[in-house]
């Protein structure tokens, strides 16, 4: 190999634009081979292992635990044990890594693309921050001085920067595109050799837990939050993936026992009840997904009445009389939507906005809606139009289990033809659903109720959902979406064609 080798942030999928390190798995020094794990990244709807690209020795971790970077970003780098540490800074300060974002640029709202190119490095700092001391807050002169309006500092930062007479300019900013907090402004104080004067403890009407936390399983930077916030892992709601403590579970828990927030400002009020609980990366993948979805694609929807009865009988002789097998009625929806998809091809679309073309797949791809913890996910069933009930069932629910897990792989929830959104185990009779772009239509299942229905004249009670087809207007037309309907209506109500 050659002498210097970046490890970069790798592109998992077309939607993924940035990512977080939260665990390394080799340490600095260490060799590994290509394909070992290196270290844990957490994206929009995941965190997965990064493997080597190649083989090497890992001389210098950049990306340190819990920083967002964007992709092709540099995380660490290989070198051999010939190479000085001043040849890796040298390489590292010709990737533009460690370099700090000019103000005009993050002032500008233009950092986004300069940090693709120029990466900020937050180093650790060797021990924990001296903790605040009673009394006033004494300032040291050289960062005395008024704050620039165009500073890229948050507001509490930027008040406490005003009460103190102290300018924001010299400040070394961690946060996202070089952004000062007002932990930042803290440790600038203490690096100078003034003091921070501690805020003063409320009053709480319940005691916090005195447990070892010790045991908690939670992320390295909730685990260090914790510790500086004087936070119990056992008060925290463990939300993050594979059901461990998170930086949001930390300030959550935090705010809860009225305390200091993310920057640590005091609260105005005993009395106050409103939280600020900040989106977690899912959640603002999800809002920006869903928006985008109902300002570009014109939706209109189409509902059926499905009687199930004849699925009933023949899942519950499935599972009477068929090894392990267990079917559920949403396995025969994800079948029968399959089905109707290879009937009514015009479906099975996406739709290409940069191409403004339509594309028309040859498999039926059914994604399944997944309510997680920390918001939604939509892992897919590929070629599900050529899977037996019995593999559709089992591919379903192995997905289903890694995604709770959070170890789905890119490809497993990204892309797909068709979304499935059942709702009936919640007792919901019928919604409406927004479709997942780029895909061109999304079915909302209610739950299986018995109803009064007319047959021959005569009133029956038969077991029936509602089901509600969400299409874009741009490519797929109302009667092609009734037929899409009526399609799945014959093979819910007839399941005995899902078997041949």
């Amino acid at each position: 190999m050659t002498e210097i080798q970046f490890i970069e942030l790798p592109k998992w999928g077309l939607s993924m634009e940035e990512g977080a390190v939260t665990r390394w798995l080799v340490g600095e020094g260490a060799s590994f081979g290509k394909g070992e794990p290196l270290c844990e990244v957490e994206t929009s709807k995941i965190t997965n292992e990064m493997e080597a690209p190649f083989g090497g020795v890992l001389r210098r971790i950049v990306a340190q635990p819990g920083q967002t970077l964007p992709v092709s970003a540099v995380l660490a780098v290989s070198a051999e044990a010939s190479v000085s540490d001043a040849e890796i800074d040298e390489a590292l300060a010709a990737r533009g890594v460690g370099a700090e974002l000019s103000g005009d640029s993050a002032r500008s709202g233009q950092g986004d693309d300069a940090a693709r190119n120029l990466q900020p490095v937050a180093a650790p700092r060797e021990s924990p921050a001296p903790a605040a001391v009673s009394g006033a807050t004494t300032v040291p002169g050289v960062l005395a001085g008024a704050t620039a309006d165009d500073i890229f500092a948050t507001p509490y930062a930027l008040r406490f920067a005003a009460e103190h007479g102290i300018d924001l300019a010299k400040v070394p900013g961690s946060g996202r595109l070089g952004r000062v907090s007002l932990e930042d402004v803290h440790n600038a104080v203490r690096d100078a050799g003034g003091t921070v004067a501690a805020p003063p403890a409320p009053t709480r009407s319940t005691p916090r837990s005195t447990q070892d936390d010790s045991d908690v399983d939670a992320t390295p930077v909730a685990r260090r939050l914790a510790a500086e916030l004087g936070v119990n892992l056992h008060d925290c709601r463990a939300t993050g993936s594979r059901g461990r403590v998170c930086v949001a579970d930390v300030r959550e828990a935090e705010q809860r026992w009225g305390r200091e927030c993310e920057d640590r400002p005091q609260l105005a009020s005993a009395l106050t009840t409103v939280e600020a609980v900040p989106l977690t990366s899912m959640r603002r993948a999800i809002a920006q997904r869903l928006q985008a979805a109902k300002r570009n694609a014109p939706h209109f929807r189409v509902s059926v009445d499905l009687e199930i009865d004849a699925l009933l009988a023949l899942r519950e002789q499935f599972n009477a009389t068929v090894p392990a097998v267990k079917l559920s009625v949403n396995d025969f929806i994800v079948k029968a939507c399959a089905s109707a998809l290879r009937a009514v091809p015009e479906v099975n679309v996406q739709f290409d906005e940069d191409a403004q073309a339509v594309l028309q797949h040859s498999a039926a791809d059914v994604a399944v809606a997944v309510a997680l913890p920390s918001g939604l996910i939509t892992p897919i069933v590929r070629g599900a139009d050529a899977q037996s009930l019995a593999e559709l069932s089992a591919s379903v629910h192995a997905l289903v289990t890694k995604a709770k897990a959070g170890q789905l792989a890119p490809d497993e929830f990204q892309g797909g033809t068709f979304t499935v959104s059942n709702l009936g185990m919640h007792g919901v009779r019928e919604f409406d659903a927004i479709i997942n772009p780029p895909q061109a239509a999304i079915l909302a299942v209610g739950a299986g109720q018995q109803r009064p229905v007319a047959v021959d004249g005569q009133v029956v009670v038969r077991t029936v959902i509602t089901a509600t087809l969400s299409c874009d207007h741009r490519v797929i037309d109302g009667a092609v979406g009734a037929r899409f309907l009526q399609a799945l209506k014959r093979f819910v109500e007839s399941p005995a064609l899902m078997l041949v």
